[in-house]
């Protein structure tokens, strides 16, 4: 099996190995297993099939890319990093969409008042960053897979939450947006905002400090 195919395969896995236990098999194994081991056959699936993922890319080495990532596209990136790293951030404050969480209290604030997904969101505008500044087929396969399961799980925490929380969860989403911005603009709030720099810097800056291509404003001002 060639690398490619190693990617293809691993990413595949890591997909679907997610929405399977997230949704039709996450009952059944609770129920039989217990919470606990579930959790913890999920999270080494997970990092087993993402960390074959990884190790496939990196083996795969340098590629053409398929389009040139000029300042222009680069701006566009290091921006919707940045507009990731707040969203993840801010995605930790009164959100109900998390593990454990009892469910919707009063109207949305902070970055929920952007989309009620806001951690997918964030993994969605980082693969898109990605995909952006690199370019490659091994890019496109693992930008890929990382973009449909983040907009694909938040369209499935979606049908989970309506059927666990009924009527408290349809009146959520009729305040809140699937898609960032759709109903309009808001403060993500100062920790979100503090926060998600911060993030955003340490990472970008990371990226280049461990050998990678710099990164986000640090392409420019490094």
């Amino acid at each position: 099996m060639t690398p490619q195919m190693g990617l293809f395969f691993s990413v595949i896995a890591f997909v679907a190995t997610h929405f399977l236990l997230s949704h039709p098999l996450r009952e059944p194994l609770v129920r039989s297993l217990g919470a606990g081991a579930f959790r913890g056959i999920y999270s080494l699936v997970a990092l087993v099939t993402f960390g074959c993922a990884i190790y496939f890319y990196r083996v795969i080495g340098r590629e053409p890319p398929l389009w040139a990532a000029g300042d222009a596209l680069w701006i566009i990136a290091t921006l919707l990093m940045w507009f990731g790293s707040i969203l993840f951030v801010g995605s930790f404050v009164r959100n109900p969409a998390l593990v454990g969480a009892r469910g919707p209290s009063g109207g949305p604030t902070g970055v929920l008042a952007i989309t009620r997904h806001p951690m997918m969101w964030g993994f969605a505008s980082w693969a898109i960053t990605h995909l952006i500044a690199v370019g490659t087929p091994k890019a496109l396969v693992f930008d890929s897979a990382i973009l449909i399961l983040a907009l694909g799980g938040s369209l499935g925490q979606d049908r989970k939450k309506s059927m666990l929380m009924g009527e408290a969860w349809h009146e959520w989403t009729a305040q809140t947006a699937f898609v960032p911005f759709t109903r309009g603009a808001a403060n993500p709030g100062a920790l979100a905002l503090i926060g998600g720099t911060l993030l955003f810097l340490v990472a970008t800056w990371l990226h280049g400090a461990l050998g990678g291509m710099p990164a986000g404003f640090w392409r420019w001002i490094g």
